[in-house]
């Protein structure tokens, strides 16, 4: 069994091979939240590039709540223009037998200032973040929580209407479903906070309203953290039991991820693995950052598993096939060549390739502005968000139909500012 297999889902749904392109925000969308040409341009070359699946980018159900500037937005019926849009960027991202997927999203307070310096979110608690780019959030009335439902399983329907083959409900990374996952940030005490059945309610009522309205042969997953990596925050026993609960609820496909924007194991800030998972000797083993926990949650119950974050070798991605995960997620190095998996399929490269060694800013050049004793959190946070912002103009390339560029971390970072200003 290797990852050039097909796979096929519980609900009948054949992959042909186990490798997904995993989901990464594009930010190509204008200020009317709809999918454009850049998207189809880069949808279509990353279907013609090897994957079986394809995950959109955050589609987000709310403008004022979106993760950036730059995001698709399903926020209420959509005309038949949008529609048509949807149409077009279903049939590029389907082209050359591949799935695909929109990930559904909410920000909530993950939601930046420049797009709403008052976001909602479970609890009136700010990210612990330096920089100010989030504000103080307001709690969310039942109301709210009850159009935040109706509009995931809309967005799924827009999805399935458009062509794609599926959902996927990302409920990782402290986005909202996160935060009310997370005791940290969900401090309520009425029937969506404390013990954990209640702090998950807001998932599996998405996840029920979503299955009642796509129907049972379309595609529903989950992305959902193996663990914040926080004192106190949820964590891999808390995951072991939501797995199960989303099992009873017939999700396909379970994303296991981890982190949150306050500690980001899921983008690898800094080089360092996720505390809690032990560094190994092995070389293939540090590759994937979640294969670990990822097997010890097929000892519970748990839906089909899809593990993302540092798969670059063939080697280590049968080995997680051996070990019962189902789909390996790939990510970054798809930013800058949307046909390497299919190069790593064929037998033309060995690994995938590794652009975030040369990515961090090193303390160097914050010195003369923030002194020699800056915040080692603080330097985290401009490392990761600088390289993110290199991989976002990777994709811009390649959805403008060119290659990538060798554009250096800074000039990125204040590249990608203007661009989110742009599209605010």
């Amino acid at each position: 069994m290797s990852v050039a297999t097909e796979y096929r889902l519980p609900n009948g749904q054949r992959l042909k091979n186990r490798i997904a392109k995993a989901a990464m925000t594009e930010g190509l969308a204008g200020s009317d939240g709809l999918p454009n040409a850049g998207h189809e341009t880069l949808y279509r070359r990353w279907a013609e590039g090897g994957c079986g699946l394809l995950l959109t980018g955050n589609v987000v159900i709310d403008r004022l709540h979106r993760e950036r500037p730059g995001n698709v937005v399903v926020n209420g019926p959509l005309s038949a223009e949008a529609k048509a849009a949807w149409a077009r960027w279903a049939a590029a991202s389907t082209a050359n037998g591949t799935q695909a997927w929109v990930q559904i999203s909410h920000a909530g307070r993950q939601t930046q200032k420049n797009v709403n310096p008052h976001p909602k979110a479970p609890s009136a608690v700010a990210l612990a973040l330096p920089g100010g780019q989030f504000g103080m959030p307001d709690p969310l009335t039942d109301a709210e929580i009850a159009d935040i439902i109706a509009g995931f399983a809309q967005a799924a329907v827009v999805a399935r209407d458009a062509g794609f083959t599926g959902v996927q409900i990302h409920a990782a990374h402290g986005y909202l479903l996160s935060q009310f996952l997370s005791p940290l940030a969900n401090r309520r005490n009425d029937d969506w906070g404390g013990r954990l059945e209640d702090r998950a309610r807001l998932l599996t009522e998405i996840v029920t309203a979503v299955r009642a309205a796509v129907g049972k042969d379309f595609t529903v997953a989950v992305k959902l953290n193996s663990a914040d990596f926080q004192k106190g925050g949820f964590d891999f026993e808390d995951c072991q039991i939501v797995a199960g609960w989303l099992t009873d609820l017939g999700v396909d496909c379970l994303e296991l991820s981890g982190g949150t924007y306050e500690q980001p194991a899921m983008m690898d800030m800094d080089g360092l693995t996720p505390r809690e998972e032990p560094k190994q000797q092995s070389t293939r083993a540090r590759e994937a950052y979640f294969v670990q926990l990822a097997t010890a949650l097929l000892v519970a119950k748990t839906p089909p598993l899809m593990v993302t974050g540092g798969f670059r070798s063939l080697a280590a991605m049968d080995d997680a096939i051996a070990n019962g995960i189902s789909l390996i997620g790939v990510g970054r190095p798809l930013c800058a060549q949307p046909a390497c998996v299919a190069d790593l399929l064929a037998g033309a490269m060995e690994e995938l390739p590794r652009f975030e060694a040369n990515l961090a800013i090193g303390p160097g050049w914050l010195r003369p502005l923030l002194g020699p004793a800056s915040p080692i959190k603080l330097l985290r946070t401009l490392n990761g968000f600088a390289a993110q912002a290199w991989y976002y103009q990777q994709l811009r390339r390649l959805a403008a139909g060119g290659p990538a560029t060798a554009q250096g971390t800074w000039q990125a970072f204040l590249a990608e500012q203007r661009e989110n200003k742009a599209r605010i």
